[in-house]
């Protein structure tokens, strides 16, 4: 169920949250939705918007396309599209559990870790990752540019 930001005080303290931007999305986003539904909780996956990924490369697949796909998958229930910042999305919503791959360890932003902490949100990483979007369009411009 895609929601709107005014329902996320709605959840607070009831959901797994996960987030990124899923651009492409792949196997790794499948395993991580997966691992994280295992937490026992409904999973809210909050999208990152197009500005973001922009930020990263240009959009592979609109958020607005983003959002239905990631919405079809059967680990999630809640589908989210963050117009701010997450650390906006975790002060409002405060899930249960903030779960992470583990390739951020160590590497969570700073005010994300300082509102989890003050919160009760407990960060989870998990060890899900094959794979990243970017890593994946490097080695597709990568093998474009040698059949060129």
């Amino acid at each position: 169920m895609i929601i709107e930001t005014a329902r996320l005080r709605d959840l607070a303290g009831t959901v797994t949250m996960v987030d990124g931007g899923f651009d492409p999305i792949h196997e790794g986003h499948v395993r991580y939705f997966a691992a994280a539904a295992t937490l026992g909780l409904p999973v809210l996956c909050n999208v990152s918007p197009d500005s973001w990924v922009q930020t990263k490369h240009a959009p592979i697949l609109s958020q607005e396309r983003r959002l239905e796909v990631i919405d079809a998958f059967r680990d999630i229930t809640y589908t989210h599209l963050s117009s701010g910042a997450t650390v906006d999305v975790l002060r409002t919503l405060r899930p249960r559990y903030y779960a992470k791959g583990a390739d951020w360890r160590g590497r969570l932003p700073e005010e994300e870790r300082r509102m989890c902490e003050q919160t009760g949100i407990e960060v989870v990483y998990l060890d899900t990752l094959t794979n990243s979007s970017s890593r994946l369009i490097d080695d597709f411009l990568r093998r474009q540019g040698a059949s060129a």
